[in-house]
């Protein structure tokens, strides 16, 4: 098994930035790696939304209303992948979420699961 531990998120002024970080790690022991891992965010009263997402391979994609402002990337010596946020609008207000698949060990084994989550709070 494994976890997802979300970090980075806080309250800033529109036009400001912030990095979110999703730390992975084994809850029994060491992981290989992130095959996969989505950022996700809800705002009160909304769906939840897919914002980012980088796929095995490092392939990257965004939802329109990010693009050019926000980036995925991952370090995966430290098996944590970030969001970089820049520009913020009000808009983006919202608690968000890593979501993602861990490669437990060499033999293939998988953990599919969610972050508990990181407020962001953009004030205009």
């Amino acid at each position: 098994q494994a976890r997802l531990v979300e970090s980075g998120g806080g309250l800033v002024q529109a036009g400001g930035s912030l990095r979110l970080s999703c730390a992975a790690s084994g809850t029994s022991g060491s992981i290989v790696g992130i095959n996969t891992m989505d950022w996700y965010r809800q705002a009160p009263g909304k769906q939840r939304e897919l914002v980012a997402e980088m796929a095995r391979g490092g392939s990257t994609n965004y939802v329109d209303s990010v693009k050019g402002r926000f980036t995925i990337s991952a370090d995966n010596g430290k098996n944590t992948v970030y969001l970089q946020m820049n520009r913020l609008k009000p808009d983006d207000t919202a608690v968000y979420y890593c979501n993602g698949e861990v490669l437990l060990d060499r033999e293939g084994s998988t953990w599919f699961g969610w972050g508990q989550g990181t407020q962001v709070t953009v004030s205009s």
